[in-house]
């Protein structure tokens, strides 16, 4: 159960958002502009917000971009999460992390799984962190954009949330690097 402790006081987190697409563009993006919606009324900013195509070289560096901006907390995809050869988001992702979340595709495609039934088998859906930030791939649908902001990730991305949350979480996961031998 989600439970939010209303004593703390929120933490909006900076947001990169991409979509990995052949076809789209800002103007029909609707999964896109879903995402950016939902993150800006939940309260966080949309720091960044581009397309590209479905090219792992391409989908990579600008990760290491976002990446390495000190000011970008999270990066969420949609597209390209697929299984057709044209969808390379994720092995775009196996490049840059650190640490995979294996919780965030197990649970998403658990959800998935009430909605759509045996065909969330097909989505490669995966959350991980890489140089101190969170990095989330979603399928390219705006149906699983809600899904996966509105019963994961706008929990996991609110500080208030209990029992725990990512963000309680941001400041250490870069501690490996300041730890002595």
């Amino acid at each position: 159960m989600s439970r939010i402790d209303e004593s703390r006081v929120f933490l909006p987190c900076q947001i990169a958002v991409l979509t990995v697409s052949d076809t789209r563009t800002l103007a029909n993006d609707t999964s896109g502009e879903t995402l950016a919606n939902r993150i800006t009324a939940s309260g966080h900013v949309v720091a960044a917000r581009t397309i590209t195509r479905d090219d792992a070289d391409e989908i990579e560096k600008l990760l290491r971009h976002w990446i390495a901006d000190p000011t970008i907390d999270v990066v969420i995809t949609t597209g390209g999460t697929g299984i057709t050869g044209r969808d390379v988001t994720p092995e775009a992702f196996d490049r840059v992390l650190e640490k995979k979340i294996e919780g965030f595709g197990e649970l998403f495609r658990m959800l998935s799984y009430q909605k759509i039934g045996t065909s969330t088998m097909q989505s490669r859906a995966l959350g991980g962190v890489a140089g101190g930030t969170y990095l989330f791939a979603l399928p390219g649908s705006t149906g699983a954009v809600k899904d996966a902001w509105d019963d994961i990730l706008v929990w996991q991305l609110d500080n208030r949330h209990r029992p725990c949350n990512l963000v309680e979480l941001m400041p250490r996961l870069q501690e490996h690097l300041t730890q002595k031998p």
